[in-house]
């Protein structure tokens, strides 16, 4: 028997999210662990749980998700965007809810590199003059 799933991949600076809605009644799980414990925070918590609250759809999926690279908030905003991809391949009609709230704008401000010659990337050596 096939399972009914909808899946939608979410990026954020270095971090990858990997989505799958099943039907349930609204747990999400974290690589196999609880979402508590991979978000100490609520404001990610939070963060995260947008997509659905803005489609009302909050009770009716289970998120099971995998995620990989970057650190808590690079993984709090790929899962947004993966959750929320997800929902439109649930439901397309729900995409200008989601395009309206901003959730399916991927968010592509990465670290900017390290230049020869300075200290970091923007940070520059102390100058002398003699």
């Amino acid at each position: 028997m096939a399972v009914i799933q909808y899946y939608g991949t979410g990026r954020r600076k270095t971090s990858t999210a990997r989505v799958f809605l099943r039907p349930g009644k609204g747990s999400i799980t974290i690589n196999a662990g609880t979402f508590e414990g991979a978000f100490p925070t609520e404001a990610l918590r939070s963060q995260i749980r947008q997509p659905m609250l803005v489609t009302e759809t909050a009770d009716k999926f289970d998120v099971l998700a995998t995620l990989s690279g970057g650190g808590v908030a690079g993984q709090a905003g790929a899962l947004r965007l993966g959750i929320a991809r997800a929902l439109v391949e649930y439901n397309l009609e729900l995409r200008s809810r989601l395009k309206q709230a901003g959730f399916l704008t991927r968010d592509a401000r990465m670290k900017e590199r390290k230049k020869y010659e300075q200290k970091k990337t923007r940070k520059r050596f102390q100058f002398s003059k003699r």
